[in-house]
């Protein structure tokens, strides 16, 4: 039976716990509890055991033993240019919406000069990482051709990286790839998975540079007109698992690869909760993980529709929840006020992390 391992019952400090906690993913959660979640033949959730962290090893084997292996193991930094990004903290991806319709901030970026100041109060700031895409992908949105697309970024993503910034290009069409790596791009982000376009794979392999691998069930088009899953959670632990694979089999450095499992991409609210409530069993792909639940209706329909600028209390919260479950990577539009939430998180978990003395 395979066998998928949830971590939880986090504790604050593995301080007097020798042997009954785990660190996940060599960041600052510790672990004292995992759920074992067996899968039958096809997949489907057959079992669910909660179990403690002490000896668990001696109940583990197989592929069950690697996903261990897995959840307990420091993720690599990510070299993206002259930048070196350690992981073993949350850091902060910034993002730039070079276009005319996005859901939250359309037009604010368009224009080159308004996009490369705000990539440089987001550096400023506390950002890590800038993500710069020049097509919406909200519900609804139209495609964009890829022409349009690649005048939209490029010249954002050669400013941004004669500046010093890290700069990822969100995008799933294999010619804006290529230009905006050739505009010194240092990473991929794919809302597809490199599913989108054929080529795309074998031009980030080409490329040798990271990816993000994000879980959408469907197109912008029709990606929210209802969604199903068998089981959400497993569902799309498996998605990646595959996709993951593929990409690796075409060349991707398994050591390049980052999740993301799409909140909000082809998922109701009840999904996206789900997905929030279970982030950390996605550590044991093996691959950072990426989170961009920033300003997503998921906040608003919690909050009285409230409207996507009016929605930074719940992209808060929803930050903090990934951190609390080791996620490495929070994608958002407030960068000030995201720094400032997980400053005030990680000067929590310095302080429960310092032994007591006397």
């Amino acid at each position: 039976m395979d066998m998928l391992l949830r971590p939880t019952g986090f504790v604050d400090s593995p301080f007097g716990h020798d042997g009954k906690v785990a660190r996940l993913a060599g960041g600052l959660c510790w672990f004292s509890m995992v759920e074992l979640i067996g899968l039958d033949g096809e997949g489907r959730r057959q079992s669910v055991e909660l179990v403690p962290v002490e000896g668990i090893e001696d109940r583990l084997d197989g592929t069950a033993a690697e996903r261990w292996a897995c959840l307990t193991r420091a993720a690599r930094p990510l070299s993206l240019g002259e930048r070196t990004i350690p992981l073993d903290q949350p850091q902060v991806m910034g993002i730039i919406n070079a276009t005319p319709d996005s859901f939250s901030d359309g037009g604010k970026h368009e224009e080159v000069e308004a996009a490369c100041f705000a990539g440089a109060d987001m550096t400023g700031a506390g950002a890590a990482i800038l993500d710069v895409g020049g097509e919406s992908t909200r519900p609804g949105a139209m495609t964009v051709w890829e022409g349009d697309e690649t005048d939209r970024v490029r010249p954002i993503i050669e400013r941004l990286v004669r500046g010093g910034n890290a700069v990822s290009v969100d995008t799933r069409k294999a010619a804006v790839m290529e230009a905006a790596i050739s505009a010194g791009a240092h990473m991929v982000n794919d809302v597809s998975a490199l599913t989108w376009d054929e080529r795309s794979a074998e031009v980030v392999a080409r490329g040798g540079i990271p990816v993000v691998l994000m879980h959408a069930q469907g197109d912008p088009q029709t990606m929210q007109d209802s969604p199903r899953y068998d089981d959400v959670l497993v569902d799309i632990y498996r998605w990646l698992e595959e996709r993951i694979e593929a990409v690796v089999a075409a060349g991707v450095s398994r050591d390049h690869i980052i999740v993301d499992p799409g909140i909000g991409f082809g998922k109701s609210v009840a999904h996206n909760l789900e997905l929030m409530n279970g982030l950390a069993i996605f550590h044991g792909l093996g691959c950072p993980i990426l989170l961009g639940a920033s300003r997503k209706r998921l906040i608003g329909a919690l909050s009285g529709e409230a409207p996507a600028d009016e929605r930074l209390g719940g992209s808060i919260a929803l930050a903090l929840k990934a951190a609390e479950q080791g996620v490495q990577i929070v994608r958002v539009h407030d960068v000030p006020e995201t720094v400032q939430a997980l400053k005030v998180w990680r000067g929590l978990r310095d302080q429960a992390l310092t032994p007591k003395i006397g």
